[in-house]
């Protein structure tokens, strides 16, 4: 890991303001490890053996409900620290970690967790902050199925992403990793049947192009309209 230039994660938030000296010795405790995309990086149950941050590629973050069912919680983008269940209390990952595309990622032995924070307080402030936000936004989504249309949902849901990882081509924004229907039902807790109603509507509409496993935004403000609740759009 002495390979790896400080400058990887000096940008990261989880490591903002730590002194270079310093990140090569959080480095040095840290495994590198690539994941081929659908690879499992951790289970739902494991026990919480690492903590990790995605240098590169996408994570999808599934949870499984008692009847078997599959939930994205959220995706991962590069740069976010991940498997922090240490953070929360918890000694066992509450859901699946899959690679949604090609990922290198790096990861820390869970036996570090309490010796990292509090020796790089930094570190552990902007990781509490990352997992405010994450319960923020968990709260968010139980408000969103409780009051919202589904097709409030879904459009949010495209938004979101969009503003994750979207990427500039010339037709509008492309959700820059491969996203299925399936996935934004699964998101949404909503059918496959309804979420392929939707797309193809707003497609003849001209707010979105998708096809296999790609999702061009490209009417935003028209979608936003929709995510707002707004009948007439």
């Amino acid at each position: 890991m002495s390979l790896l230039d400080a400058s990887l994660i000096a940008d990261v938030p989880p490591f903002y303001g730590i002194e270079r000296e310093k990140l090569i010795a959080l480095l040095s405790m840290a495994g590198s490890e690539r994941y081929e995309k659908d690879r499992t990086i951790f289970s739902q149950g494991e026990e919480a053996h690492s903590f990790f941050l995605l240098l590169d590629g996408h994570i999808r973050v599934v949870r499984v409900t008692p009847d078997g069912d599959q939930v994205i919680a959220r995706y991962i983008s590069s740069g976010e620290i991940f498997g922090i269940a240490h953070a929360m209390g918890l000694e066992n990952y509450p859901a699946n970690a899959v690679a949604a595309v090609d990922c290198v990622v790096l990861s820390w032995s869970g036996s570090l967790w309490k010796t990292i924070t509090e020796k790089y307080p930094t570190f552990a402030t902007n990781t509490y902050k990352t997992v405010g936000a994450r319960l923020q936004d968990t709260q968010d989504r139980v408000v969103e199925l409780a009051t919202e249309r589904v097709e409030q949902r879904v459009a949010t849901a495209i938004l979101k992403l969009a503003n994750q990882t979207g990427r500039k081509t010339e037709e509008g924004i492309l959700i820059d990793f491969p996203i299925s229907r399936q996935d934004i039902s699964e998101m949404t807790g909503t059918t496959l049947h309804t979420v392929s109603r939707l797309l193809s509507a707003w497609e003849n509409a001209g707010l979105v192009k998708s096809g296999r496993k790609k999702i061009t935004l490209i009417e935003g403000h028209k979608l936003a309209l929709i995510a707002a609740g707004d009948h007439n759009k």
